[in-house]
């Protein structure tokens, strides 16, 4: 028996880990005592060892050297994937890098590309650049036509448009990573961690460290399988979920001996039998052998609170309801800042969408999303680019349209800062940003995959649209949601195993099929429910029909068509100073929560 610093024990899992030998796999559950492992794995190795400890991102990689000063070890080298790329490859070469990517408007205008007649051709072909590069530069293969850019993307729509310019696609990506090479334009922080794999570093330790190696890039990859140090990869195979990123499974990708810690001191055995059967889910794609988890958590505080959201469209919109339904709240808080969820990656805000939208193009900042004519061009610009982010923030402006400021406004004045973050009320999070953290208790929200989801249909066998990876993906979305909490955990029914019962640890939500947004392709992409419509001139109403018709609708609130009346206001007042949640009283009276939000203003309920 190992006994530490603080007087607790190490299990006969981690002991065996520390007196193991040569390179080795650890397979690590979610609340296992990975870091504590691997920091009494760095202080039981012999005096003097080069040590070096790689890091998934950089605030892991603070909180690392944090740990293992305080262990009283500095013979440890922490260090990121790229932070160590930069070192070798940008101080070397002078190269100048851009703190993001580069837009597809940008990407037009660098290489020239020209549209041929159709609606935005060049800058659907310069999203495509975009991706491929981020596919190449991720990989292991020393050139771009090493590589089917192809077997990335799954809308039929998209490969059509893909296969269609493929040479012009490809020659356009080789040319700007050519461009990045020379020196001529910035570079990417994909690009010098690529250029660092090409360039068969030699590192200088005795021992490596690999954390996260489940989200690992094939580049990284294989700079330390490369290495001749002793090699530790470590992780989870079941939180594998940066799959977008082209990250592999490195934990699959190695024939080293493997390890396992199976219990966790983050959750108790309730939380841990249901994570058990959410991964057999898995069984429903092919052979699924998870090892078992055992919880031996023992927290009982209710302080910290999280809603947890597979999708930025499913966390706003979540977040919203949270605080209409809740006017008293003074304090929320979100994960990687709330503007992080009003942006897309390519820039475009919830406010250029919001202006094209309402045709107001002048109002438009973005390049992209003002180059278009209308809503209808950028929703097929998206499903030519399989731009998710942008669909997104598409569907939200139909769900809330001009409501979209005020309550934008409204969520950013609760917002607290990381200074007082222990104030907030509830903390928003995507499942992304949640990955390593941990509350007390945890509220999902219902946009993550069903089981029902995973159930092969016999046309996607046939149509070879069955895409396991990527579904396989979603179950472990779900999986590293439900493992954040550290005591109790809400959830939705129809994300609940069948047949699995309820406890006092497990609260099981009701859910109104009618409200049911997202379901998922079997392609493994989650999808809004009746998301396509015909023409962006058609109203909010007609966007949230889902299960029933206009006919039916009007039949059970005849009301929900005709103007506001004295009486309807009167009822609606009543309803909201009797605190009924605003989605409530929007099904009430059949509109969308945005239209009783614009009315609640003229009576003052609620302000900009």
């Amino acid at each position: 028996m190992i006994i530490l610093n603080d007087h607790s024990t190490l299990t006969d899992q981690q002991t065996a880990i520390l007196e193991s030998e040569g390179n080795i796999t650890i397979n690590a559950v979610a609340g296992s005592g990975k870091t504590t492992t691997l920091i009494e794995y760095a202080a039981s190795r012999p005096p003097g060892s080069r040590i070096l400890y790689l890091a998934f991102n950089k605030s892991v990689k603070l909180e690392a050297q944090r740990k293992f000063v305080a262990r009283n070890l500095h013979n440890i080298k922490v260090e990121t994937a790229h932070s160590l790329a930069f070192k070798h490859i940008v101080r070397n070469n002078g190269y100048k890098v851009r703190a993001q990517g580069y837009k597809t408007h940008e990407i037009v205008e660098l290489l020239g590309l020209q549209g041929n007649g159709e609606k935005h051709t060049e800058y659907i072909i310069a999203n495509h650049i975009s991706k491929f590069i981020t596919y190449f530069c991720n990989s292991d293969t020393p050139k771009v036509q090493d590589l089917n850019y192809l077997d990335t993307i799954s809308d039929a729509k998209a490969i059509s448009f893909v296969q269609s310019f493929y040479k012009y696609i490809e020659d356009g990506t080789r040319l700007l990573l050519s461009k990045m090479d020379k020196g001529e334009i910035e570079i990417t922080h994909d690009f010098y961690l690529k250029k660092f794999q090409l360039s068969k570093p030699v590192l200088h330790y005795d021992y490596i460290l690999f954390d996260e190696g489940q989200d690992a890039s094939a580049a990284m990859l294989s700079v330390f399988l490369n290495q001749k140090a002793t090699k530790v990869i470590v992780g989870d195979t079941h939180q594998q979920i940066y799959g977008w990123r082209y990250a592999v499974n490195s934990l699959e990708k190695t024939d080293f001996p493997t390890f396992n810690l199976s219990a966790s001191f983050r959750f108790q055995q309730p939380i841990a039998n249901l994570a058990n059967e959410l991964l057999k889910s898995k069984n429903h794609l092919g052979k699924n052998s998870p090892i078992t988890i055992t919880g031996k958590g023992s927290a009982t505080e209710e302080n910290s609170k999280a809603t947890i959201a597979r999708t930025n469209l499913g966390l706003l919109l979540n977040a919203i309801d949270f605080i209409t339904d809740n006017p008293k709240v003074k304090h929320i808080y979100f994960e990687g800042n709330i503007n992080s969820y009003t942006y897309a990656d390519e820039g475009a805000s919830l406010y250029d969408v919001l202006s094209l939208y309402n045709n107001n193009h002048h109002q438009i900042r973005d390049k992209l999303v003002k180059s278009m004519n209308s809503l209808d061009d950028l929703e097929d610009y998206i499903k030519k680019t399989e731009d998710v982010q942008l669909g997104m923030m598409v569907e939200i402006v139909k769900e809330y349209g001009n409501e979209i400021p005020g309550i934008i406004k409204q969520l950013k004045d609760l917002h607290t800062g990381d200074e007082n973050r222990s104030k907030a009320e509830m903390i928003f999070s995507t499942v992304h940003r949640a990955k390593g953290m941990e509350y007390d208790v945890v509220y999902l929200v219902n946009d993550f995959i069903k089981e029902a989801d995973l159930i092969k249909p016999k046309s996607a066998k046939e149509q070879g649209v069955f895409d396991v990876s990527k579904l396989n993906e979603e179950i472990n979305l779900l999986y590293v949601a439900v493992t954040r909490t550290k005591n109790k955990l809400h959830i939705p029914e129809t994300l609940m195993p069948k047949n699995f019962p309820a406890t006092p640890l497990i609260n099981v939500i009701k859910v109104d099929i009618d409200e049911e947004m997202f379901n998922f392709t079997s392609s493994g992409k989650p999808s809004v429910i009746e998301k396509s419509v015909k023409t962006s001139a058609e109203t909010i109403k007609q966007i949230k029909e889902k299960a029933y018709s206009v006919a039916q609708k009007r039949e059970s609130h005849k009301d929900a068509y005709k103007p506001w009346t004295p009486e309807l206001d009167e009822e609606l007042k009543q309803l909201y100073e009797s605190d009924n949640p605003i989605s409530a009283i929007a099904d009430h009276f059949g509109r969308t929560k945005g239209a009783i939000i614009s009315r609640l203003k003229k009576f003052n309920y609620f302000t900009d």
